[in-house]
């Protein structure tokens, strides 16, 4: 069987490994993505390994001037991936081992493994901070296409069948609230990624006197008022992957919410509601049937979401049986942890985009919203203000939707004397309570659908999000 380079293998070992081993083994096809912040935390190692004595002033400027050129071949596409090296770590250092002799110290008081925490962290600290700026630019465009049609009223849904009427604009709000959630839960995650785990070695630290806290504070690991925030277990800090599970935990929740909002548009966009038309730029045909306009960026949306809990359930998965500490089974995490950042940060920009290329159907939404049956409740609340218990009102209200069902007569339309049969309290200012626009300006309550509190809210999110 043919062998490898022996690229990571110490004198322990008489040969490299098996070439289908080093294939099945290596990780450096897909961790290469970590190498702008792999360099970044080998710069800091640096720093700190001269500042304790390890290096001379002159191997460290050596160092970081060769980390600097292999940064610039990297981004220029210069630099070649060594096949042989496991993973990204190694590939780097052998590159500079190369070029620099003192390279062959960098790796002084560190392993890999709490080379990879930190590497995991530095990145999905920019990843967190992506993401919700991206979930900003979502919102802004909720907001943006109810605050443009906010006089416009649809049917609000339960069971998926026409319930009582509600803005437009509160509707969509409803999701700017979800997104809002998301948002606070990304900052909340993000202070639990913001530990530094270098200088927990491989389990069990160093005998070396490495300065921790200079290397968080030069890789920005501090509080709010610029203390570092190191791991406090060493064993804990390089098996740890609970910042990477809560993070797809939340993408997980976000792709719900984007997979909930598309399902909206999904029905709106049909022939059936006909509320809204998604722009053609964000909509296929139909390969066999030319009238087709199909919804398939949001119906990949939904898509998506299963995505993002799959990732999350092979994660959780993954870490449930595993003893302390550090396990090769580790290795796993990225991809899972790769594609659930690439794939809701990616969701939600188009999704974005799509909401950017929204149209409003007034007209289709006027006619559903019409229906005087969305006022039922508001005709049993009628009753209540004329004394009747809320009970007994509701099924007054009940006797009266039968009855105009039994008819062919919308509710609206029913005579005061058959009403009045139901229950005498009926009496001729019945008709106002199918005032639409009365209906909505008693919608008061905070949070309500009403037309006061919508436009409050409205300009409490453009405010919000400027």
């Amino acid at each position: 069987m043919k062998k490898s380079a022996p690229v990571s293998r110490s004198g322990r070992f008489a040969s490299g490994p098996a070439a289908d081993v080093t294939r099945f083994t290596e990780s450096i096809s897909f961790d290469r993505r970590l190498w702008r912040h792999d360099i970044l935390g080998s710069i800091a190692h640096a720093t700190m390994l001269e500042s304790i004595g390890i290096l001379s002033k002159a191997e460290l400027k050596a160092i970081l001037r060769g980390l600097d050129n292999i940064a610039d071949d990297i981004r220029d596409g210069r630099f070649k991936w060594d096949p042989n090296c496991e993973d990204v770590h190694m590939a780097i250092e052998s590159a500079l081992t190369k070029r620099v002799p003192a390279g062959a110290k960098l790796h002084t008081g560190r392993s890999r493994n709490d080379q990879v925490a930190l590497d995991m962290r530095l990145w999905l600290r920019d990843e967190i901070v992506g993401l919700a700026s991206e979930i900003r630019s979502l919102q802004k465009a909720l907001v943006r296409l109810g605050a443009d049609h906010g006089d416009v009223l649809i049917p609000g849904y339960t069971h998926l069948q026409r319930a009582q009427p509600v803005h437009l604009a509160h509707h969509l709000l409803a999701y700017v609230e979800m997104f809002q959630r998301d948002k606070q839960r990304l900052r909340d995650c993000f202070v639990r990624v913001n530990v530094c785990p270098l200088g927990s070695g491989a389990l069990a630290g160093s005998t070396l006197p490495l300065n921790r806290e200079l290397v968080a504070k030069l890789l920005g690991f501090v509080d709010a008022k610029g203390n570092p925030r190191l791991t406090q277990n060493s064993m804990d800090a390089v098996s740890d992957r609970d910042f990477i599970i809560e993070f797809c935990s939340i993408a997980a929740l976000i792709g719900v919410h984007l997979s909930r909002l598309a399902e909206d548009l999904v029905l709106w966009t049909s022939s059936e509601f006909g509320f809204v038309r998604i722009g053609d730029a964000y909509t296929t045909g139909s390969s066999l049937m030319p009238q087709k306009k199909n919804p398939d960026v949001a119906e990949l949306t939904r898509g998506k979401s299963a995505r993002l809990v799959g990732n999350l359930t092979a994660l959780l998965t993954l870490l449930k049986g595993l003893p302390m500490t550090y396990n090769r089974d580790l290795q796993e995490d990225k991809e899972r942890l790769f594609d659930t950042a690439d794939t809701v940060r990616a969701t939600v920009r188009i999704t974005t985009a799509m909401l950017q290329h929204t149209t409003v159907n007034r007209a289709a939404c006027k006619a559903a919203v019409s229906d005087p049956m969305l006022l039922a409740t508001d005709l049993a609340d009628y009753l209540v203000r004329k004394g009747v218990p809320f009970r007994q009102a509701h099924h007054a209200v009940g006797a009266a939707v039968a009855l105009a069902e039994r008819s062919g007569k919308p509710l609206d339309q029913l005579p005061l004397g058959d009403l009045r049969k139901i229950n005498p309290r009926f009496a001729p200012d019945v008709k106002d309570v199918f005032n639409l626009g009365n209906a909505m300006s008693r919608r008061n309550l905070v949070g309500a659908p009403g037309n006061t509190q919508v436009r409050r809210q409205l300009n409490a999110w453009l405010k919000k999000l400027k």
